[in-house]
């Protein structure tokens, strides 16, 4: 399973995100999304933890927290929509949730 977290500080950091989980337990991965464009953190990361458990007790502790001056928001992430960037035939918008790319 693996960790959204939204509404992140652009000043948040791999180090910042990992002591803070590491709270709950092991971390094994953070990641944090660039734009390609500007080179600026995304305003999101995923977190990867060693145990399912430890996962779910960050999700509930810190979801809604306030964390360097903004309400976070943690929860489940979803897996990436397979299509890409949409469009076609499917009347796609081209559009994506920020929690589906990772």
């Amino acid at each position: 399973m693996t960790i959204y977290v939204g509404n992140l500080s652009y000043q948040a950091t791999e180090d910042d995100i990992r002591e803070v989980f590491s709270e709950y337990g092991k971390v094994n991965r953070v990641t944090l999304p660039m734009d390609r464009e500007t080179g600026r953190m995304r305003g999101f990361a995923f977190v990867e933890m060693a145990k399912d458990s430890e996962e779910d007790t960050a999700i509930t502790e810190l979801d809604g927290a306030e964390w360097m001056n903004r309400q976070i928001k943690v929860n489940k992430a979803r897996p990436r929509e397979e299509g890409g960037s949409g469009g076609g035939r499917e009347g796609r918008s081209g559009g994506f949730s920020e929690r589906s790319r990772y």
